[in-house]
């Protein structure tokens, strides 16, 4: 497993403490080479701030969009992996928990298991290779992908048709 790097741009280092007034959501990002494995896949971050050699802390903007797997081993094997699509809470909206991210957001995806994960990173790599940024692609087609996943069945790739029509949407609000 490879951590994929994420952030476009610079990112800034974080206070040690970031207040729940800033608006920033917080992922907690652990690596333990072959035992944990935290990472975001895909994602504009906003902030950095190290805990310990370890364990450093991103931040996203209200409403960026990112990608968080996670996968941890023991010496029998993968004991759990999963990979999240999560808007990043926006303050005075609803939104879900999912652990190591403070407060929480609007999870667009979330999928259990190595084989599915595998599947989820593969949809992302074809965005890319379709010149699309994975932050930037239609809320609804993370849904598609999870529910598909879930239910066995194959999912429509993105491409720049669907892209379009999905900026059209947003330009007139929908």
């Amino acid at each position: 497993m490879a951590a994929h790097a994420a952030s476009e741009g610079g990112s800034v280092p974080l206070p040690t403490a970031v207040s729940p007034a800033s608006g920033l959501t917080e992922v907690e990002l652990t690596w333990i080479e072959q035992r944990l494995e935290q990472w975001i896949r895909f994602g504009r971050v906003a902030g950095t701030r190290i805990v310990s050699r370890r364990t450093r802390v991103d931040a996203f903007r209200p409403g960026a969009v990112f990608a968080f797997v996670r996968w941890t081993s023991n010496d029998y094997g993968t004991v759990h992996s999963s990979i999240a699509v999560i808007a990043a809470a926006v303050p005075g909206a609803p939104f879900a928990t999912h652990p190591y991210v403070r407060p929480g957001g609007d999870l667009l995806l979330r999928i259990d298991g190595w084989p599915k994960v595998q599947q989820v990173l593969a949809a992302i790599d074809a965005i890319e290779a379709a010149g699309v940024d994975p932050c930037d692609v239609a809320p609804d087609h993370w849904r598609h992908i999870g529910s598909q996943l879930a239910a066995g069945l194959p999912f429509r790739p993105y491409g720049d048709a669907r892209h379009k029509a999905w900026l059209q949407r947003q330009a007139l609000g929908l």
